[in-house]
């Protein structure tokens, strides 16, 4: 491929000139070429897509190229004072947003460094909290995790989801809230969101997929997902199926119950975009030993469609439908002939959430990829916006028809989560819990530009400093660019390090994702790929040209999707960037649909038997267009060996390719975390030795030097 005009001088020169030389382990090559189209595509390292757990080969490669890593690491300056900083940057309480049932409050707690969150639960507001769950005890090595918990109606019994070293495959248990003692039940097979909605205190409707042979968990396709309803005290094999549909085995379904519980809707998908066919059961009519009927709402995979809730009859959805900016549309379930009526019409504003609480509608808007909140009357009159404060993201916002209680958290790059509860019949809100910090928010700052983009599309980005910061300095720039996700001001303990160190930070909101609605999407996507590797790019030439990095400061950073976009933004500019973070990417664009979750992608990607994705595909899949003579920035590849949803071949394909055609140069480098998987449940101690770890290859390879040790 091309490389970018933006080359310089001495392209393999950097501040530190790589000053330590690496010598990577020596991989096998394979004969395997496939042909495809007319072409020959020569795959000599397939043999690394067999998994760490059963295969010895691959577990002996990622032994050694752990130890190069590893030694590399040990011998940078910044590392230690990078897992210094982090550690003390994630010592502060973290609360998630309380959900109310009955007259309990559950919600989630970390006092700071704990390697996993616990579940607490009040009994009344002012209650005092009380521990139920608490997952740290779970495993020596922390990496079990609660993957999330729905509590009943009432508040009676809480289902949650246990998550074992990273893996998406979930199993559930329920415990009895006034006791805290487990019930026997026991579900498996759960995974990509079981969806688990309760139906009084009798059981749930949850979806699963069919038991895997052993061995084939962490590789295999799935298919034949399936709505399930269990009766507590039951074992798993009598669960009633609720929902399937066996000729289509690559649909996806899960359900959603109204706050009533007398509706259910059970929504089908056929990948990762938004586009739902809509079944809804009248659950007033059936029961748990005679089934339920499934009634058609929307037929086709067109549109997207999310309950907000119901009242009596009345069923209020957000779509996409006649909206590529969303709008809010309702509808009588009990006509026999049901027409939809629009109650919200799309603004210039992508609606980003919904929700019904007491006699209101709160709906989330997409304001430039921060967040803004207004309430409405259920007939779609705008009331108010919500006094969010400053520019930042708002999530929550949860209740139910009746209660006028709801909570949401609000956070911005440099201030974590703040839970505040509200009323939204009086305005009046609260804190209900703040972090005390070690750090003061008020020295960093935080702006929004505009760039240009190839094709001359305006591109915003966040760009983030310390106050009063003007001259160049090392800077990190993630992105992320697909699958409609918009990506918003957040805190992380490992970016604030990189800050405290007198980094500058930049977020660009390339094409691809939500931020403005579904053109943004389509924009990136399919055959529109190139345009977020352009983006990107714009996105890095912009920094240092405005002076915002230096000549050799510009690192990168993009995980899973955003892990492609670093490993094709390297081959297609590897002069433009300085250092690189590739996290569990999708680097093999011809067969990334054989494993696991793969087959979901095509509605991003395409499809790999199709001539004309194929080519698309080709032309920019990060492992295939490795070359040759060119001298790649500093990269560093990270992964874990239970992540079965980008399945760790993709980075040991490349990386394995990168270290064979530039061996000499800067060290390509693969971190490969064990007992860990795509990224969630990854408990802390982990957390924080990964961000060091990645910040002192980033900082060492760019120029930015920690600061002294404090006395």
């Amino acid at each position: 491929m091309q490389a970018s005009a933006q080359t310089s001088a001495n392209p393999a020169a950097t501040t530190q000139e790589h000053a330590q030389h690496v010598t990577y382990p020596e991989t096998r090559r394979d004969d395997v070429v496939d042909t495809e189209f007319g072409q020959k595509v020569p795959d000599p390292y397939r043999w690394l897509e067999q998994s760490v757990r059963t295969d010895k080969d691959v577990e002996s490669w990622v032994e050694a190229q752990n130890a190069v890593t590893n030694a590399y690491l040990d011998k940078l300056p910044g590392r230690a004072w990078f897992k210094s900083e982090i550690g003390k940057l994630m010592d502060y309480q973290r609360f998630g947003i309380p959900r109310k049932r009955g007259n309990r409050y559950f919600y989630t707690y970390n006092p700071g460094l704990a390697n996993q969150a616990q579940l607490f639960v009040r009994d009344g507001i002012d209650g005092k909290g009380r521990m139920l769950l608490d997952p740290n005890t779970w495993a020596k090595d922390g990496a079990t995790a609660l993957a999330g918990y729905t509590p009943s109606k009432q508040g009676k019994f809480v289902a949650y989801e246990i998550q074992d070293g990273g893996t998406d495959w979930h199993s559930v248990r329920v415990l009895d809230v006034a006791t805290g003692k487990k019930l026997t039940d026991d579900l498996k097979w759960i995974k990509y969101g079981g969806g688990i909605e309760w139906l009084g205190d009798e059981g749930f409707f949850y979806s699963r997929f069919p038991e895997v042979p052993q061995g084939e968990d962490y590789h295999s396709l799935a298919y034949n997902q399936a709505v399930y309803f269990h009766k507590l005290g039951t074992p798993q094999s009598e669960d009633v199926k609720v929902y399937a549909t066996p000729d289509h085995k690559d649909w996806g379904h899960y359900m959603t119950v109204s706050s009533d519980e007398h509706w259910g809707f059970i929504f089908s998908s056929v990948g990762t975009d938004a586009r739902y066919q809509v079944h809804v059961i009248d659950l007033t009519k059936g029961s748990p030993a005679k089934g339920w009927q499934a009634k058609p709402l929307v037929d086709g995979f067109d549109n997207s469609w999310s309950l907000v809730d119901t009242v009596g009859n009345t069923a209020w959805f957000v779509t996409n439908k006649d909206a590529p900016r969303y709008q809010v549309v309702k509808l009588d379930l009990a006509s026999a002939t049901p027409e939809w009526t629009t109650v919200v019409a799309q603004t210039d504003q992508p609606i980003e959430g919904a929700s019904i609480v007491g006699d209101r509608m709160i709906l989330t808007y997409l304001k430039d990829a921060t967040t803004r909140a207004a309430v409405y009357t259920l007939a779609g009159k705008e009331l108010k916006d919500i006094d969010l404060g400053t520019l930042g993201t708002a999530g929550g916002f949860g209740g139910k028809p009746g209660d006028p209680e709801t909570f949401y958290s609000f956070t911005s790059f440099t201030e974590p989560g703040t839970i505040y509860r509200l009323n939204v019949d009086t305005g009046a809100q609260s804190v209900f819990a703040k972090p005390k910090l070690t750090f003061d928010p008020a020295q960093f700052e935080t702006k929004q530009v505009f760039y240009s983009s190839r094709d001359g599309t305006k591109v915003p980005m966040f760009i983030v400093r310390k106050k009063g910061q003007t001259g160049p300095a090392p800077t990190l720039l993630y992105a992320y660019g697909g699958f409609d996700i918009s990506l918003t001001p957040g805190f992380s303990a490992t970016r604030m390090a990189w800050l405290e160190a007198g980094g500058t930070y930049a977020l660009a909101n390339i094409r691809g994702g939500g931020e403005y609605g579904k053109a943004w999407h389509d924009g990136g996507r399919l055959a529109n790929k190139q345009n977020v590797f352009d983006d990107f790019a714009a996105a890095g030439e912009y920094l240092k040209g405005e002076g915002y990095t230096t000549p050799h400061g510009l690192a990168i950073q993009g995980g899973s999707n955003g892990g492609l976009l670093i490993g094709a933004s390297l081959n297609q500019h590897p002069y433009l960037f300085d250092a690189a973070n590739a996290a569990v990417g999708v680097m093999d664009m011809l067969r990334f649909d054989k494993f696991t979750a793969g087959r979901y992608w095509v509605d991003d990607y395409g499809y790999p038997e199709k001539e004309a994705d194929w080519k698309v595909l080709r032309a920019y899949s990060p492992y295939h267009n490795l070359e040759a003579g060119v001298d790649y920035p500093p990269v560093i590849v990270t992964t874990a060996d239970t992540d079965d949803r980008v399945v760790p071949g993709h980075s040991f394909k490349y990386t394995a390719r990168l270290q064979h055609l530039d061996p000499n140069g800067a060290p390509h480098l693969i971190r490969i975390e064990t007992r860990a998987g795509h990224g969630s449940g990854k408990p802390t101690d982990k957390i924080i030795q990964e961000g060091a770890d990645i910040l002192g290859f980033l900082a060492y390879n760019t120029g930015l030097e920690v600061p002294p040790p404090k006395p």
